[in-house]
């Protein structure tokens, strides 16, 4: 380590914090649980002057109100020259850890504090119990940066059509990877709901995870008044847990000021590489709803960075808000679906709060990292509906090659190929994809993006009777006739 560049990063300190209070008064806020997760952070390196001494402080917005976080954060662990930066809903969480290691090692900061928080569960039991849980109030508070995301998740067109929900859309992902696949609707859904039981199965192990109870196969795939159906093929327990209190810390600097406070070598984890994809399709838009080339050219610049593999990863953390959102990665990553594909058991088990589950991941890692010296491990994220994608490398071993935040947008937009999207659209064509919706836990109708033989799309709906149909045989490539938003059946056997 004694020919590292000074201002190379990496992060020394650490911490999580999970509180299950029930008495809302007694529980604390999303800001002071930042708080206690960085103070755990600064013990676990062992240096209270990483806080005070903070160059920067980074928070990504979460469901609180809370104008400038960092800044509440600096007043209650005394960073009194801190800046702060607030990164909107929209922005990669790896994009938070890309910039904080980046302004390291351009020797712009010497210290970054990354923190992330929520209290859903807290304003959960408040709501049902009739009572209020206050947060604490900022008058005049601004950011030094915000980070915001160019441009809007969701269209009019797919708002109109009732799947502006994350499930909703999700869903009609996971369908058409299915049909992609070749595989039945059954053992399709054996196979995601026995993915979904093996992350059960990690989280039990995960100390810091809010559902510590393994889960088998069936009874993430049954419905039942537990686990009801979302939109079809998801039910409850194959979605993400955002009703959590958690919060995440993270501390970086650089090499040069780790060795000044005299902080362990053992505790040092260094960011390799962060890729991440800007580049936004809206789901609809997408001719190929089931790929993500995004995540491919953020894959491929990490491994060819570093001349790796997904065969030489050794811990992996893929995003999993969904289970088509870890399915779409395997085959864009080229990673193998037999191996364990989280260390913490993944968003549906161990906590999945708005914004920050990246972060509350990366504690995790980097425990992992720390316990099996040398060893690499990748962390993913997501924002919106698989819209931007973002890959990190991270090892207790320094790179060979300097610390980079690669952008690869651009590869993502030459490689997209959009189609499309028009409303009310009459005419024949093929169903890309759907879902169903639920009422009351029967069926209501489908929702299916329609490819109409003129080249161009458009978003229908069916009746109850073809939306409960489309739950037990394929309704993927089914030809219809569409009118005024309404798709009819034309009676023909599915075409592969």
């Amino acid at each position: 380590m004694t020919e590292l560049d000074p201002n190379t990063p990496v992060c020394v300190g650490v911490g999580a914090v999970s509180q299950r209070e029930e008495d809302p008064a007694r529980a604390a806020e999303p800001l002071e649980l930042m708080v206690g997760a960085l103070t755990r952070a600064a013990e676990d390196a062992g240096s209270r002057a990483l806080l005070t001494d903070a160059d920067w402080i980074c928070v990504p917005r979460g469901f609180w109100d809370y104008e400038d976080p960092g800044r509440g954060i600096a007043l209650r662990v005394g960073a009194a020259r801190s800046k702060t930066l607030l990164a909107e809903i929209g922005v990669l969480q790896t994009t938070l850890l890309g910039h904080a290691a980046e302004e390291i090692a351009q020797g712009r900061a010497r210290i970054v504090l990354v923190a992330g928080g929520e209290a859903k569960y807290r304003s959960a039991r408040a709501q049902k119990l009739g009572v209020e849980a206050p947060l604490a109030k900022q008058t005049g508070a601004v950011p030094d940066r915000v980070f915001r995301p160019e441009a809007d998740v969701l269209t009019a067109l797919e708002i109109q059509a009732g799947i502006a929900m994350p499930v909703n859309q999700f869903s009609m992902i996971e369908n058409a990877l299915r049909y992609d696949e070749g595989v039945d609707i059954d053992a399709h859904a054996r196979e995601v709901a026995q993915l979904w039981s093996a992350m059960s199965q990690v989280a039990a192990e995960n100390p810091e995870a809010w559902v510590r109870e393994p889960l088998s196969a069936d009874a993430i795939r049954e419905p039942s008044a537990n686990n009801r159906m979302l939109a079809f093929p998801y039910t409850k327990r194959a979605t993400s847990q955002w009703n959590v209190d958690q919060a995440a810390g993270l501390i970086f600097c650089s090499i040069a000021v780790a060795r000044e406070l005299g902080i362990p070598s053992d505790r040092y984890v260094f960011p390799w590489t962060v890729a991440d994809s800007n580049y936004m399709r809206p789901l609809s838009e997408r001719r190929a709803l089931h790929r993500s080339p995004g995540f491919a050219a953020a894959a491929e610049r990490v491994f060819a960075r570093h001349q790796i593999g997904a065969g030489d990863l050794d811990h992996l953390e893929l995003y999993s808000c969904f289970p088509a959102a870890v399915r779409v990665q395997l085959r864009e990553l080229g990673i193998d679906a037999s191996r364990a594909l989280t260390v913490t058991g993944g968003m549906a088990f161990a906590g999945g709060p708005l914004n920050n589950f990246v972060l509350q991941a990366l504690v995790r890692m980097l425990a992992i990292l720390r316990a099996d010296p040398g060893s690499l491990g990748l962390v993913t994220a997501v924002s919106g509906i698989l819209m931007k994608q973002g890959v990190s490398l991270w090892s207790t071993r320094a790179a060979d090659e300097t610390f980079a935040h690669e952008q690869v947008g651009e590869i993502a937009r030459d490689r997209d190929d959009p189609i499309e999207v028009v409303d009310r659209a009459s005419g024949e064509g093929r169903v890309a994809s759907y879902t169903v919706l639920y009422q009351d836990d029967k069926p209501q109708r489908a929702v299916l993006f329609c490819d109409l033989e003129d080249g161009r799309r458009t978003i229908a709906h069916t009746d109850a009777a073809t939306a409960l149909a489309f739950t037990r045989e394929e309704g993927c490539g089914r030809r219809v006739r569409c009118a005024g938003g309404l798709a009819t059946l034309i009676d023909e056997s599915v075409s592969a």
